[in-house]
């Protein structure tokens, strides 16, 4: 393989060296990753190169210990101090490589999860349901004069009109210098950058009285004693008398056409904070729901997104207290949905916006909250998706029985979705089991 190909070859793996999309969900940092900026950690692949080193001036027949014997290897480095894997005493090394980001709007991040776990969530809310005129932001070159731009126009007139505007009295006094002719004032002018045509000078020219002509003996004298004007002087002292506007330069406004589309989606996060909900079941959470709300907020044009915890009680908090709160009380997961019942209902009513109900917790609930009020409670709710994610490392404890009484209570409703997690390798399977088209996921429970 020659230098070409490897070069090809490292470019390969300089593209392709990001992680993969389902392992950066199960075991990746997604703390460093924002709502609307997702990065995924990279290798650093640095492309081979030549370098010279000047101070380096060894080689064949130049080394200090003679001539090689046939066989013996021709400038085979010497192990230095911290080379290899391990430091010098020969332990193992404990630095990581060096890592860049691959960075993704939620937009690519959905794309991408939707061809990684093969799912067809196709969005509704992004019909056009109307189209509006907005603000007059879109110009074009014809249309009715009712919506001519005259400010633009006036002020590509006034843009000519400064740029072409010439001292005509200066000019005048250049035609008096003794022996010139229209010809020859018109070259002068044009190396003193003064911007007159020849035509103008020699419509001007008769209009000098002849007692006049010689009253310059050269173009020198003439600029040595009359004082030129500046084209603002000319505006002060005579005005605007009148302003070079073309055809060219004239456009007209058009409204910008908006497309109303209907309000899109509200995610509804709901997580168990009681005392049972330990760290590992807390970063099972976030490592599902995290990915949810990137998912979603790529796939749909307008998301929001509420975030409520509860333990017996429930409040709502903001994005960065969800994943990281943690309380000492007991559970009473129905508080959660009664509040986001009462969110819904008050800011997204049904008929103008999409649902999705995540909750997630560890299944403990108490004695019969979730038959006689968490079901009756999500079915009052109408949404695209409910769904329940248990998180039990492990497996499921004795008294953890809300995840199998949801599913049962809704086994036959195609909106209902239960998973569990018992570890970062159940995440991704849980995210395909919430988001799989309902037909998909009717057919795969049939089969």
């Amino acid at each position: 393989m020659g230098l070409r190909e490897d070069l090809e070859r490292f470019r390969e793996v300089g593209e392709e060296r990001r992680e993969d999309l389902e392992s950066f969900i199960r075991y990746g940092d997604l703390s460093g990753s924002s709502s609307d900026q997702i990065e995924i950690p990279i290798k650093v692949v640095d492309l081979p190169e030549f370098k010279y080193d000047q101070l380096d001036r060894g080689g064949v027949g130049q080394g200090q210990g003679g001539t090689p014997d046939v066989g013996q290897p021709v400038g085979e480095p010497q192990p230095q101090p911290g080379d290899g894997d391990g430091d010098e005493d020969g332990e193992p090394g404990e630095e990581g490589g060096d890592h860049d980001y691959y960075e993704m709007d939620p937009e690519e991040f959905a794309q991408e999860l939707d061809e990684e776990l093969g799912l067809d969530l196709e969005p509704k809310g992004k019909e056009v349901i109307e189209e509006i005129e907005g603000d007059f932001t879109d110009v074009t070159r014809t249309g009715p004069n009712s919506t001519l731009d005259f400010e633009r126009l006036f002020k590509q007139g006034l843009k000519r009109k400064l740029a072409t505007d010439f001292d005509d009295e200066f000019v005048r006094e250049a035609m008096r210098v003794d022996g010139e002719t229209p010809a020859s004032v018109y070259r002068w002018c044009r190396e003193e950058n003064i911007l007159v045509s020849l035509p103008w000078i020699e419509s001007e020219w008769d209009e000098v009285p002849d007692d006049e002509r010689g009253r310059w003996d050269s173009f020198e004298e003439m600029a040595d004693n009359v004082e030129r004007s500046t084209t603002v002087q000319r505006i002060r002292e005579r005005g605007l008398r009148e302003i070079p506007f073309r055809r060219d330069d004239e456009r007209y406004r058009h409204p910008e056409i908006e497309e109303k589309k209907q309000k899109n989606v509200v995610v509804v996060n709901i997580r168990d904070v009681s005392g049972s909900m330990r760290e590992t079941k807390r970063e099972l959470v976030e490592r599902t729901f995290t990915p949810l709300d990137w998912y979603l907020q790529g796939k749909y044009d307008n998301a929001e997104f509420v975030y409520i915890a509860h333990d017996a009680d429930a409040w709502q908090v903001d994005r960065e207290e969800f994943f990281g709160i943690r309380s000492g009380g007991g559970t009473r997961i129905s508080s959660a949905y009664e509040l986001a019942k009462e969110i819904l209902e008050e800011q997204y009513p049904w008929a103008e916006w999409n649902r999705y109900v995540f909750a997630a917790g560890d299944s403990e609930n108490s004695s019969n909250d979730t038959t006689e009020r968490v079901v009756p409670l999500m079915r009052e709710m109408p949404a695209n998706r409910h769904a329940y994610v248990e998180t039990q490392p492990g497996g499921t404890a004795i008294n953890a029985t809300h995840a199998e009484e949801v599913d049962r209570a809704f086994q036959d409703v195609d909106d209902v979705v239960v998973a569990s997690v018992g570890a970062p390798e159940d995440v991704t399977d849980a995210i395909y089991d919430i988001l799989q088209p309902a037909a998909a996921k009717t057919a795969a429970e049939t089969s």
